[in-house]
């Protein structure tokens, strides 16, 4: 088996060509090969979240995946999430909620928050905390953070419904 084997892919619409070692984790690769650190990485097992970003559309723990396994694949880290603009209603409602703290898991939170959005799922303060379940954060006790997911989603409604 080779030590290292050459990927491309395209991370925040950018396409990128490096050779890698075979065993790096898409999260490393990103943190150490790319200086995108938005991706942190806390657990190293996919619990935690806090590596969550998406592929290919959807959202991944990064720890888990090999970046070899990104080959061919596109990558959005909260680098690119935020400067799509996607995401400036949630943060806009985190800073307003106090739903950062730390800030450690905040792009991985993110990340689900967006995912809950896109969804056009209702502002359900169960089905929030249920689909932010795999995102750990030790500081806020999630109050603030579902009561920021919840006003971003009313906020959705408003505009064109939900599924």
């Amino acid at each position: 088996m080779p030590e290292r084997i050459g990927i491309t892919l395209k991370v925040n619409g950018e396409e990128v060509r490096q050779e890698v070692p075979v065993r790096l984790n898409l999260a490393d690769f990103l943190r150490q090969e790319l200086a995108l650190t938005g991706t942190h990485v806390g657990c190293e097992h996919g619990v935690c979240g806090a590596c969550t970003l998406r592929v290919n559309g959807r959202i991944v723990r990064s720890c888990l995946m090999l970046a070899a396994q990104a080959d061919g694949c596109d990558v959005q880290t909260i680098e690119g999430l935020a400067a799509s603009g996607e995401i400036a209603a949630l943060q806009n409602a985190f800073i307003e909620h106090n739903a950062l703290q730390c800030g450690y898991c905040t792009p991985g939170m993110l990340f689900a928050a967006a995912d809950y959005v896109a969804a056009r799922r209702p502002p359900n303060r169960e089905a929030v905390r249920e689909h932010l379940s795999g995102n750990y954060c030790r500081c806020t006790g999630y109050q603030s953070i579902v009561d920021a997911v919840c006003e971003v989603a009313a906020q959705d409604a408003t505009k064109g419904g939900h599924k």
